[in-house]
């Protein structure tokens, strides 16, 4: 499937990312392991996954160009009983998450076989809303600044 985003690009500047973001998100269909998404804040969320069998040291976590990925991977040790029934899954897995913009992993850990990972929109000052001066070239005054950090003031 093709998206076509000529008509967003008409009208919007520097969204030129999101062909990208697109054509990275995952297109298989796996559900191992089972995860929930929540939001916890105003600017917090957290992910949660189902990792039965796994030890913190089975899992590694890795953010790279805006996405987050976890992998598992638990070493298969020989067993010396026959097993009438597996449905414990221990296979491998990678889940990978596109993150947005400004998306800080916090942190993560593990307890009852699940892993928590803490994500936190940490919005830069420069990304923040300010406020721009217009100055007036007729008035032959200078501008002043009247909300926002980092504007300049014109001579």
């Amino acid at each position: 499937m093709t998206y076509d985003f000529a008509p967003l690009f008409r009208t919007a500047i520097g969204f030129d990312r999101l062909a990208r973001l697109v054509d990275t998100l995952p297109q298989d269909a796996t559900t191992y392991p089972p995860y929930n998404i929540e939001k916890t804040g105003e600017e917090s969320y957290r992910l949660t996954l189902a990792v039965a069998g796994f030890s913190a040291d089975d899992i590694e976590l890795t953010v790279k160009d805006n996405a987050l990925v976890v992998a598992g991977r638990v070493a298969e040790e020989p067993s010396k009983n026959e097993f009438l029934h597996r449905g414990i899954a221990s296979r491998a897995f990678t889940r990978r998450f596109v993150l947005a913009d400004h998306m800080v992993v916090e942190g993560a850990d593990i307890a009852n076989g699940l892993l928590h990972v803490s994500i936190k929109r940490v919005l830069p000052e420069a990304a923040k809303p300010r406020r721009i001066t217009i100055a007036n070239a007729n008035a032959g005054t200078a501008p002043k600044t009247i909300d926002g950090p980092d504007v300049p003031q014109a001579a």
